[in-house]
């Protein structure tokens, strides 16, 4: 997803003041003829820009171009600003409350720009009636007022994209919600989100890690239009139905004006469960081999690496349960990843290190690894809807040879 405009990136990180100023200034001039022109001297067109090399430009961006045939200006309206002299900016896009703008550019410098990056420009001219132009060019006015402007960002369900194809359904009287509502996306948000981090493992294991079964809900191809590309493609398939007696097609032509030249994302999402699984298995083995053998140095190896995994998965249950229960993040909340990551893991931290594990070490490492059991009858028997199989796979294991080694020691204390 688009989260800055880079034509304005040195302007509105030097203040919130700075950047309302240089946006009113771009603004203004560049919207006098489009502000003034008659329905039928407006060409409106959707601009997508494919996703970029940095991890929060993955998702893309795309804007409104709203242009006047006659004096030739073009501007493109987007929704994907924000400013990080906000106040309390990093505690709010912490706890899932992100305040996003409306921006407007000269079309021919921003594109500019995404060409320079190597990002692909696709536009899309659409064929929208000039009362159908006039109500959209006023429409984007109105919401880029300062009173209008800004709105609560929400990854999936209100982002630039979203609050671009929101704009357009509002235009053409609901038929692109109702169209776009019928036809089934062959992902969730969940793969859609993996596949786009791919190019960065670690940052895409931590979000799948994360994601509850909200993610995992099936889609159709509005909903799938949280995404830029996903929004261009599924708009080649809408036809404009508003009119009294005659419907046609709503993209009346489809350019791309630069290619990519950047990796693209893969098709699908990857599979995690060869990794996952491969690496809860090593894991469990080695600890296995520690853990049985008396020798003093190997002991040591053991209460380290085990340390390792507790603290991991004591912190991150303690992430997920902070994602629920104070932040906004509704694709965090309710995560079945609990079950197999949970705070009691650092109750174990001692059991570890010790020769003899004592019984309520025992009996903890057994609740630890049961909730882990239950996470895997609850995914094989889709009673919890979430899709965590790969976590189940390397948590599971490691759970197993935990409790084998403490079970081991309490047997002998």
């Amino acid at each position: 997803m688009r989260s800055l405009n880079p034509v304005s990136l040195h302007r509105r990180m030097l203040a919130l003041a700075g950047l309302l100023l240089a946006g009113l200034t771009c603004v203004l001039p560049a919207t006098a003829g489009v502000r003034d022109a008659p329905g039928k001297n407006l060409q409106v067109a959707l601009v997508t820009y494919g996703p970029g090399a940095i991890y929060w430009e993955r998702f893309g961006h795309d804007a409104i171009q709203i242009r006047d045939t006659v004096s030739g200006e073009s501007v493109n309206f987007n929704y994907g600003v924000f400013d990080f002299a906000q106040k309390s900016f990093l505690f709010n896009f912490a706890r899932g409350r992100m305040n996003y703008m409306m921006d407007a550019e000269a079309s021919a410098p921003e594109i500019a720009w995404y060409v320079k990056q190597g990002r692909s420009v696709r536009r899309q001219v659409l064929a929208l009636s000039p009362q159908q132009a006039a109500r959209l060019r006023d429409f984007l006015l109105w919401n880029l007022q300062p009173a209008h402007r800004h709105y609560r960002y929400n990854y999936y369900t209100n982002n630039c994209a979203t609050k671009v194809r929101d704009a357009l359904n509002r235009v053409l009287d609901g038929d692109l919600e109702e169209q776009l509502s019928a036809i089934p996306s062959p992902f969730t948000y969940r793969e859609q989100t993996d596949r786009l981090m791919a190019g960065q493992p670690w940052l895409m294991l931590l979000l799948d890690l994360g994601l509850s079964g909200y993610a995992d809900r099936p889609l159709n191809a509005w909903q799938d239009a949280f995404l830029p590309v996903e929004l261009s493609h599924a708009l080649n398939r809408v036809q404009d139905e508003t009119g009294a007696t005659t419907s046609h097609l709503l993209v009346a032509s489809d350019t791309l004006l630069s290619p990519n030249r950047l990796p693209p994302p893969p098709a699908t999402a990857p599979n995690l469960i060869p990794p996952l699984a491969l690496a809860g298995l090593v894991m469990a083995l080695v600890l296995l081999l520690l853990g049985r053998s008396d020798h003093a140095f190997f002991q040591i190896v053991f209460g380290a690496l085990a340390s390792v995994w507790l603290l991991l998965a004591g912190m991150a249950g303690l992430l997920m349960l902070a994602l629920w229960a104070l932040t906004d993040h509704v694709a965090g909340w309710a995560n079945a990843n609990l079950l197999l990551f949970n705070p009691l893991a650092f109750l174990l931290l001692g059991a570890v290190w010790r020769h003899r594990a004592t019984r309520r070490a025992h009996l903890t490492a057994w609740l630890i690894t049961l909730l882990a059991a239950l996470a895997l009858a609850g995914n094989l028997t889709q009673y919890l809807a979430q899709q965590n199989l790969p976590w189940i796979l390397m948590a599971l294991p490691v759970w197993l040879a935990i409790l084998h080694i403490l079970r081991r020691r309490a047997a002998t204390a």
